[in-house]
């Protein structure tokens, strides 16, 4: 009997040693930090050299029309209930002067960005143009990034079991044409570029008028950057509910598809 136990605790400890032995392996292969894509040099992963694209979000000019957040959806097939970019609103003063305040949101491609120093494999990670991209063959869906990211522009893909987001529509740019979100905005509201090129419209918005980012103080130096932005919803949580939706279902009307989830 007490061999048998003797024989039963080798075992187990063999096991132990083994499990250890694979764990730290898978570990140390997951935490390598390498990217396919990069490693060859695959231009999509690379990005233009000598470029830094941003986006100028002038709100003088947003209407909440939410074609963006439609065009997004389209464009990057999406699934539903989530969203790369949406148009938030809020209301502000008190009756009877009362007015809505209307914010796009939409990854902010941060020159420091948080969501990148907590990637575990590498999936996250800036392009040499600034664009933060997830990588959906390396990521394994922890959701650190998720968590890093302050302004809560990330989501599990329910289909991928990956992190998705904006990519400031990249497999556009890359071939000249603008993000769909930009094309698409009724207002102009949305100007995106190269911050480097000081002749593009982007370079002489943000040296002829004072713009402000999003939470500041988080120290991630965020490449969206607004026009008249109240400073009541500088810092405010993100992803409120839309106010139509709210009255919709109040009124027991279907909420619209491009429009937030219900609480």
């Amino acid at each position: 009997m007490g061999e048998h136990k003797l024989k039963r605790r080798h075992f187990v400890k063999g096991l132990g040693a083994w499990t250890l032995a694979a764990g730290a392996a898978a570990q140390a292969q997951a935490i390598s930090l390498r990217n396919p894509g990069r490693d060859q040099e695959d231009p999509r992963y690379v990005g233009q050299t000598g470029k830094r694209f941003g986006m100028v979000i002038d709100l003088r000019k947003c209407v909440g029309c939410q074609a963006c957040s439609g065009a997004c959806k389209v464009e990057n097939k999406t699934p539903k209930g989530h969203f790369r970019t949406w148009v938030s609103e809020y209301e502000r003063g008190e009756y009877p002067a009362v007015h809505k305040v209307f914010l796009p949101q939409l990854c902010n491609h941060c020159a420091e960005p948080s969501c990148v120093r907590v990637c575990p494999t590498g999936a996250t990670f800036s392009r040499e143009d600034g664009v933060v991209m997830v990588d959906d063959k390396v990521c394994w869906g922890c959701g650190y990034c998720i968590n890093a990211c302050p302004y809560d522009k990330r989501y599990f893909h329910p289909a991928a079991k990956t992190v998705d987001k904006c990519t400031l529509c990249t497999h556009r740019m890359d071939k000249g044409l603008l993000p769909a979100c930009v094309e698409s905005c009724v207002g102009g509201a949305r100007i995106s570029g190269d911050l480097n090129d000081k002749n593009s419209e982007i370079s002489r918005l943000l040296g002829a008028y004072s713009v402000s980012v999003l939470k500041p103080s988080q120290g991630n130096r965020p490449q969206v950057y607004y026009i008249g932005l109240d400073g009541s919803v500088q810092n405010a949580p993100v992803g409120t509910l839309n106010l139509d939706d709210l009255a919709r279902q109040r009124d027991g009307l279907p909420r619209r598809e491009w429009q937030t989830t219900y609480k």
